[in-house]
């Protein structure tokens, strides 16, 4: 009975998200500058490259293509949203 008031939360339905899903746009926007730059510095093998140069840009390649998605997915939320406004409007505009 002493557990009567005692709240009970049960965390194990708790799923992190992934660490890029709060990025925003202009988070996006530096992943994909910093994964062009990044393969530049491997194009140019400059020092700190792996030998293996496939590996290097197999690792920029997946930093690029989380920002374009990232910028993608936000700009077509933005687009949405901003349709779904309109239209909000024009309804209450015609009653």
């Amino acid at each position: 009975m002493a557990d009567k008031g005692v709240e009970h939360t049960d965390k194990r339905g708790y799923v992190p998200g992934p660490w890029w899903a709060d990025l925003g746009t202009w988070g996006a926007v530096a992943l994909i500058v910093f994964g062009g730059l990044a393969a530049a510095w491997v194009f140019f093998r400059l020092p700190g490259t792996p030998e293996e140069p496939a590996s290097a840009y197999y690792g920029v390649s997946k930093v690029i293509a989380i920002g374009l998605v990232t910028v993608g997915c936000t700009l077509l939320g933005r687009r949405r949203t901003r349709a779904a406004a309109i239209e909000e409007r024009n309804e209450r505009e015609r009653a």
